[in-house]
């Protein structure tokens, strides 16, 4: 265990698995509190955070809410904000994969998208910042993606929602840098997640091909990155977004 973040008062969605779950592991670990945020409730997750705060010495919990409801959304924020408990980090980490053609990505599709991908994480952001910013301070890292960077065909919904949320990052960075207020995003490419198994077999192999790693990221190798931009090691770093790609993209 490290003290990187002791006595940190963290909010974590998507936090019952994938990049999420490592996340709030790697950030008990390093001495946070945690709301872990989560789509439905599961005695199971609950059990599991339960033995880790146990473990550790600090507190886990969970908060349930559907990011396709605006109103779910808006409660959950709000019952962590009512606990008068100062938000010192959120990782903006929760979202969904989609692939298909640009003609065949139909509206509703597109929509769904970027209520997950952009629109709830701009409706979280707005609830926290207010918090952090009576606070005078803060640190948001959204989790993007170098489909937001980089274009391939295919990828409409997912990249132009993730290109939004780096777009967000960087604006929000500017507005609340004067509270004391820091804002970054991390843009993996292709890490060994469920989530990253929606790409063919194929296509998977093309890209790791043209990459200097030629390997997929681990999830602790992405939760690290957080785990750098949360922490005071990062104390002069806001507006970035973090490419974390084993070598996909340079830009």
């Amino acid at each position: 265990m490290n003290d990187l973040l002791t006595g940190k008062n963290v909010i974590i969605t998507g936090a019952a698995r994938g990049i999420g779950r490592t996340v709030l592991e790697l950030f008990v670990r390093s001495g946070a509190n945690v709301w872990a945020c989560a789509r439905k409730p599961d005695t199971g997750f609950e059990e599991e955070i339960k033995t880790l705060a146990d473990a550790h010495g600090v507190w886990i919990e969970p908060v349930y809410f559907d990011l396709s409801d605006e109103a779910a959304v808006k409660e959950g924020i709000q019952r962590i904000i009512r606990e008068k408990k100062q938000t010192d980090v959120l990782v903006n980490n929760a979202g969904i994969a989609y692939g298909g053609s640009f003609t065949m990505t139909s509206m509703s599709k597109l929509r769904e998208v970027f209520q997950i991908n952009y629109f709830a994480q701009i409706q979280i952001m707005q609830l926290v910042l207010r918090n952090m910013m009576k606070q005078k301070s803060g640190c948001i890292i959204n989790m993007a993606s170098v489909g937001g960077i980089e274009t391939a065909p295919g990828y409409l919904a997912y990249g132009s929602s993730k290109a939004a949320l780096i777009y967000a990052t960087k604006t929000a960075s500017h507005e609340v840098g004067q509270y004391g207020i820091r804002v970054n995003a991390i843009a993996p490419g292709l890490v060994e997640t469920e989530m990253g198994s929606y790409k063919s077999d194929d296509e998977i192999e093309k890209i790791l091909e043209r990459s200097s790693l030629h390997r997929k990221a681990s999830p602790e190798e992405i939760a690290n990155c957080a785990l750098f931009l949360a922490s005071d090691r990062s104390s002069f770093i806001t507006g970035q977004t973090l490419i974390a790609d084993g070598g996909r993209i340079c830009v």
